[in-house]
């Protein structure tokens, strides 16, 4: 068997497989509820074979979006559709997860196909952003409120009502998003930081809120059930957030009773020159690993079988974690399985379509 297709085990849960579908933000809820489409996008991964399925971004309170049509878990009202979904994932084999998340400054935006802009405040659908600092991402954004004792406070209490209500709708496991420039990662970084405070100027201020939220968080967890993290692992800006300061986070993390840190890389900054290609944030996945002992997933374009299965059989990753190919192949575990020679169980509907070994 391949590395890809060996198990692996956090804590009670055990994935099939090492394939995770990323979060990947739809921007079709209304008020924060998932919906038919959601079914279907999440469950046709379930019956395409992936281990680990990760919703997109789900917004802890309503000024914690990124845009007024993404996911929501704010409300004990999200709960049902939710579990809707993951009922069907268990039902065909995958492992149901969610990603809890607060944007930050980079809330309050138009869709990515409506220009993906931001909203100011004083329009309709808009509201004030917070953040750590008041700084805008953009030279042409909003600049948000910087938060005080009291904001931060709800920002603990809106990680562990979110992290209630996941456990609720049947959850497997929970995703901290302290990535992409979104809050959690703001706080990180002194491109965006710039406090003063217990919250700001050294590495031990500025992880403190997500140090907070973890904890916070795993008063309300279950501690047989996995707890992750995404960081992005540098903002590749002189000055920023580096690659040192995620292995001194990892290894803190790893202390604290995190399972994984998803690793990926950017987005704090809009002027920041990242060098794409394939798979090129696997580096600070396996630094990483290797540094801590942390457990770790790799992403970023990563987009065939053996791309994967080399990750994980030189040791630098514990899991793959796919987007832009599972958009372009929802069955992309089961094709995956045929090239690598694997033995996999298709869905009995899907049966007679399954390749024959000759």
């Amino acid at each position: 068997m391949s590395q890809l297709f060996s198990p692996v085990t956090f804590k009670s849960v055990t994935l099939r497989n090492r394939i995770v579908v990323s979060p990947m933000c739809q921007y079709c809820s209304e008020d924060g509820f998932a919906n038919d489409w959601h079914l279907v996008h999440l469950g046709s991964r379930a019956v395409g074979g992936a281990g680990l399925i990760i919703t997109e971004a789900a917004a802890i309170s309503p000024e914690g979006r990124i845009s007024p049509e993404d996911l929501g878990i704010w409300a004990d009202e999200h709960v049902t559709n939710l579990r809707r979904i993951t009922t069907f994932l268990e039902q065909h084999g995958a492992v149901p997860g969610i990603q809890l998340a607060h944007a930050g400054r980079k809330a309050s935006h138009h869709r990515p196909w409506e220009g993906g802009g931001m909203i100011g405040p004083e329009e309709p659908r808009g509201w004030q952003t917070v953040g750590p600092s008041a700084l805008a991402f953009s030279p042409n954004g909003f600049a948000p409120l910087a938060l005080d004792e009291a904001g931060l406070e709800k920002v603990r209490s809106d990680f562990a009502s979110a992290v209630r209500r996941a456990l609720e709708a049947g959850f497997k496991v929970v995703e901290i998003h302290a990535a992409h420039g979104y809050l959690l990662h703001q706080f990180l970084s002194p491109l965006s930081n710039q406090r003063t405070d217990a919250y700001g100027g050294s590495f031990e201020n500025r992880i403190r809120l997500l140090l907070e939220v973890v904890e916070r968080v795993q008063t309300v967890w279950p501690a047989d059930l996995p707890l992750f993290v995404r960081i992005s692992a540098t903002d590749w800006m002189e000055g920023g957030w580096n690659g040192d300061d995620s292995v001194a986070l990892a290894a803190i993390l790893k202390e604290k009773g995190i399972d994984l840190v998803d690793c990926s890389t950017g987005g704090n900054v809009p002027n920041a020159v990242i060098p794409v290609g394939p798979g090129y944030q696997t580096q600070f996945a396996e630094r990483i690993r290797k540094e801590t002992g942390m457990p770790t997933g790799a992403v970023g374009l990563i987009t065939s079988a053996e791309q994967s299965e080399a990750i994980l059989a030189e040791g630098k990753a514990d899991v793959v974690i796919l987007a832009r190919e599972f958009l372009r192949d929802p069955y992309f575990p089961l094709h995956a399985a045929q090239q690598l020679g694997d033995e996999v169980s298709w869905p009995v509907q899907y049966e007679r379509a399954k390749p024959r070994r000759h």
